[in-house]
This record gives C-alpha cells, sequence and structure tokens, in this order.
C-alpha cells in the first residue's frame, strides 16, 4: 500500500502540472503529422504539365498516378514544374505536348520531354515513366491495327484492345526472398509514429529527473524515510511511479496515432514488448540522472542533451537505413537503435513476437543495467 501510495504521489505531480499534458501528448502528436506529412510517403513524386487537352493524354497521366511507388503531381506550366525539380519537391517532371491526341490519331511520333536531377531520384522516376508511357504505346499500335482492318475510330479500337486485356489478366504475385508474401508498404505516418514515441518516452523520462531531484531539495524524501516506510519501499514506489507516467504516455501515442492517423502497429504483442522494456530503459536512464545532480537547472539540460543525442544518433530523427554501415554499428550503442530495430521488424517487415525477441533482451539487458546503478544512486542520496 506506501508503494501504490508513492506512485499515485508521483502520478499527481506529474499530471497537476498542464504544461506536462503538451509535452507528453501534443507535441509528440504534431512531429508525428509533420514528419509524416513531409516524409511519410515512400513513393517518389513525379510533376507532369498536361499540355494536350484530348482523352489520351488524360489517360497517361491516370496511367503514371497508378504506377507502383510512383506519385503523379500535375502542375500548371513548366516553369513551375522545372523549379519544383530543382528544389527537390519532385524527383522529376514531364511534360505532355499540345496536340498529342491529334498526332497519335494522325500516327504521328510525339516527344515527351522528361526533367531530372541527377542526384536525385530521377533515373529509377524515369524507368516507371517509361513504363507507362510504353504500356500506353503497345495500346495504341494494337489499337491501330484494330482501327485499320474494322475501320472505325481510334477510341473505339483501344476501347476494344483494353477489354481483350481485361478478358485475359495475368496474374503478378510479389514474393519476398525467403519466399513468403511480400511485406505491405508503410502508411504515410507509420515510421513517424513509432521513432516519435521512442524518441519524447526517452525524453520525458530523462527530463523528469528534475521532480526527483525537488523530491530531495524539498525534503520529501528525508520525511518519508522518517515514517515506518522502508528506504526499499520508497525506491520502488518511485521507479514504478515514473515507470507508470512512460507507459501511460505510450499507450496515449499509439492510441491516439491509431485514432487520429490510422497508424498500424503491427502484432499487438511483439509491439508491447519493445515499449515495456524500452520504457524501463528510460525510467533507468531518468532516475540515474535525478540521483547524479543537485538542481534541476543542471540535470534539466543534460537530460534535454543526452535524450537529443541519443535519438538522433539512433535513428529516431533520421533512419538507420540512410547512416554508412559503420555509423549503423556504432549507433546500436544506443537504445534507440534497437527499439527502431524492433520497430522495423514489426511495422515494416510484418514480423511478430519471435522476431523482436532479440531487440527486447537487449532493451532488458540495458533496464537492468540502469536501474541496477540507479536504485544504488538513489538509495546512497536517500540516506546520506
Amino acid at each position: 500500500m506506501k508503494v501504490l501510495a508513492i506512485v499515485r504521489t508521483e502520478l499527481t505531480r506529474t499530471f497537476r502540472w498542464r504544461a506536462n499534458i503538451f509535452f507528453l501528448l501534443i507535441m509528440p502528436m504534431g512531429l508525428i503529422l509533420l514528419l509524416g506529412v513531409a516524409f511519410g510517403n515512400s513513393n517518389a513524386r513525379v510533376g507532369v504539365v498536361n499540355r494536350g487537352d484530348g482523352a489520351l493524354a488524360g489517360q497517361l497521366v491516370k496511367a503514371l498516378g497508378n504506377e507502383p511507388g510512383l506519385d503523379a503531381r500535375s502542375y500548371g506550366s513548366q516553369g513551375s514544374m522545372e523549379k519544383a525539380v530543382e528544389r527537390g519537391y519532385v524527383s522529376a517532371g514531364l511534360v505532355i505536348p499540345s496536340r498529342f491526341d491529334a498526332r497519335i490519331q494522325a500516327g504521328k511520333p510525339v516527344a515527351l520531354r522528361y526533367f531530372g536531377r541527377p542526384d536525385s531520384l530521377a533515373p529509377q522516376v524515369r524507368i516507371a515513366v517509361e513504363s507507362a508511357v510504353s504500356a500506353q504505346g503497345s495500346d495504341i499500335a494494337a489499337a491501330q491495327i484494330v482501327r485499320s482492318a474494322r475501320k472505325t475510330s481510334l477510341q473505339s479500337a483501344l476501347g476494344r484492345v483494353k477489354a481483350v486485356k481485361v478478358a485475359a489478366p495475368v496474374s503478378v504475385q510479389l514474393l519476398s526472398a525467403k519466399g513468403g508474401k511480400y511485406p505491405k508498404s508503410q502508411g504515410q505516418f507509420d515510421r513517424s509514429a513509432s521513432t516519435q514515441l521512442l524518441l519524447f518516452v526517452f525524453l520525458s523520462a530523462l527530463t523528469g529527473s528534475v521532480w526527483l531531484i525537488e523530491t530531495r531539495r524539498l525534503g520529501v524524501a528525508r520525511r518519508m524515510l522518517s515514517t515506518p516506510s522502508s528506504a526499499r519501499e520508497i525506491l520502488l514506489g518511485i521507479v514504478i511511479g515514473r515507470w507508470v507516467i512512460t507507459l501511460m504516455q505510450s499507450l496515449l501515442i499509439v492510441l491516439f496515432s491509431w485514432l487520429v492517423f490510422s497508424v498500424s502497429w503491427g502484432n499487438p504483442l511483439g509491439t508491447a514488448a519493445v515499449i515495456l522494456s524500452f520504457s524501463l530503459v528510460a525510467v533507468g536512464a531518468g532516475v540515474l540522472i535525478g540521483t547524479l545532480f543537485s538542481s534541476e537547472q543542471q540535470a534539466g539540460p543534460v537530460g534535454m542533451i543526452v535524450g537529443l543525442t541519443f535519438a538522433a544518433i539512433g535513428g529516431s530523427m533520421a533512419p538507420l537505413d540512410a547512416f554508412p554501415t559503420t555509423v549503423r554499428k556504432v549507433a546500436h550503442v544506443t537504445p534507440h537503435a534497437w527499439a527502431n530495430d524492433a520497430f522495423n521488424h514489426l511495422l515494416v517487415n510484418g514480423g511478430g513476437f519471435g522476431t523482436v525477441l532479440l531487440d527486447v533482451a537487449i532493451l532488458c539487458g540495458y533496464a537492468v543495467v540502469l536501474l541496477t546503478l540507479a536504485t544504488w544512486r538513489l538509495r546512497r542520496v536517500l540516506t546520506a
């Protein structure tokens, strides 16, 4: 009962300060939104200027948008599209010329202008664009034969060609390297949700060390020790209280991101294991910092710097895939890298609980070391 009373006190102190609601929930959700909008769409973007006014030009634009991994964005002029390519808003650009339909109807060739930066995804995007153009060209070539044989319009012949293609479909199945089902693409906000959860849970736990210092500075800890409560009960109450706060923050982020952004968190058991173990790591680090400094002014900035540094190195600000091999190895000094690897197994590869066992075990190892040091230090400063 005494432990539960201390846990309740920790919760009351945290949520009595209304600014904590902003840092625990509103700010993480805002960053999930911003990062998801900016970087969440995994499709490459191609800008399209459609100067043609016929059905064939419209069909080509639609075909570009239907290409796997390609997102077609329309622009009103070639100048605005070129500027978008130059500034990196789109990976490449395509100009469909005027009289596109008329030239095809007359059996004349049509030149499409393609723009791309040499240091972007333009070469890969060009393959997808050529695929869409080639598919339409094949349909038109077949339709020209039908039109010549049946003395009908090109659009009517094209309709007959597409009807034949629909009647005789070719089934394509994508398989992973191991022969299993290929994982589905992540949603726009999935990766930003998991990385921001790790960032803010760890950051909140570290900056929450100021409450522990305040407890010591105001003499609350000494008054608790003067009661029949043992040092072990006080230590357990403080640690469990901080752990419950991090779990509440994690649960709120998971629920709100699922409801608002339709984020899929993968296997529930695997996700719960990662969150539980990482929260223990965060609590251990936060309590340890709270015992190493004597004032809130010292602990607050240090907690912020350590939290942001670990997040940056561990892949919570930029994907680990973007790092060189050596840097990725160094990044795994941080618990964030192991937790991000675990979420990658669950959310990207569609793995289950078994795929994250190693990552969870390593996180538990971090937690044991940090909590052991933290409770040893906390016992010393409380009983000194």
